[in-house]
């Protein structure tokens, strides 16, 4: 199997060396100046997708998505699969599979959860969406680049996923920031609370996996003055990506509204650019009532 690789950053890098170390001739593109070990890399971004039989995008939104696919899809045979790793917008994902279903090609948007340690180790999750001879095709590749692949229904349906997923990660990271806030405030051990939540109702994954708290739980972001295993400026993206699919749907997320304009602060407005989504708890713990 060839494979055409799009988007060789700090996500698409490792993924696409995975997939070269397991033995695929891997051609690649990137807008920047890279060299990914066991990748052949090409002059644009249709040149690498010519006489593959998967062309992976891994890209930073919806609109570049949509750019790239007018480049790519054309390119491809008849019979070949786009698989979408990005993180975009609902609606680009399901007009960028209608196009290459237009064209005679199959369609997966399957973005991932697992961060740039996932990517190097190859322990993604991808949530997919896009029909079952789609996600066959991909399915092998899931398998070397990730732990796990959920096929979650037709196009659209691994960003919808993704979405709603990164929307409860970003309010209980600030719900278990504020805790943590409060608990110094109340003169609480935070060594007490954690021992105390992590086995408690209060339990959740940004509690007892990636502790906010440096010298707290496994080692996290935390841990090293919270440099980004996810970045604030990433989960603010994907929690405008919830709300922009919530207009959509016109659904009623008020929670998740508030997350999206915390992180908006914090990242437009104070000192979260750069940082790890959990540092918010600085943030809260230099904070007071009013």
């Amino acid at each position: 199997m060839k494979i055409g690789f799009i988007g060789l950053g700090n996500m698409g890098g490792p993924m696409a060396a995975n997939l070269a170390k397991a033995g695929y001739e891997v051609t690649g593109f990137d807008m920047a100046d890279v060299a990914i070990d066991g990748v052949t890399m090409a002059e644009s971004a249709a040149a690498a997708a010519t006489d593959a039989d998967v062309v992976i995008t891994m890209l930073p939104n919806g609109q570049i998505l949509r750019a790239v696919a007018n480049d790519i899809l054309p390119a491809m045979s008849a019979g070949a699969a786009h698989v979408d790793c990005s993180t975009v917008d609902v609606d680009s994902a399901k007009a960028v599979a209608a196009q290459a279903e237009a064209a005679g090609l199959l369609a997966v948007d399957a973005p991932v959860s697992g961060g740039v340690g996932g990517a190097a180790g190859g322990t993604l999750t991808f949530m997919a969406g896009g029909s079952d001879a789609g996600f066959a095709k991909a399915e092998p590749l899931f398998e070397i680049m990730g732990q796990k692949a959920v096929h979650c229904g037709a196009s659209g349906a691994g960003q919808s996923a993704k979405i709603c997923n990164n929307m409860i990660l970003g309010v209980t990271m600030i719900a278990t920031c504020e805790a943590f806030a409060l608990a110094d405030k109340l003169g609480l051990d935070r060594q007490k609370m954690f021992d105390v939540v992590s086995t408690s109702s209060g339990y959740s994954w940004t509690m007892n996996a990636y502790c906010p708290a440096p010298g707290v739980g496994p080692q996290s972001p935390a841990d090293n003055g919270y440099q980004p295993g996810f970045a604030a400026d990433l989960m603010l993206k994907d929690l405008r990506l919830s709300q922009q699919a919530a207009e959509s749907a016109d659904a009623d997320t008020p929670m998740g509204q508030i997350a999206t304009d915390l992180y908006a602060q914090f990242v437009e407005n104070e000192d979260g650019q750069g940082m790890d989504f959990s540092a918010m708890l600085p943030r809260f713990e230099k904070r007071g009532r009013g």
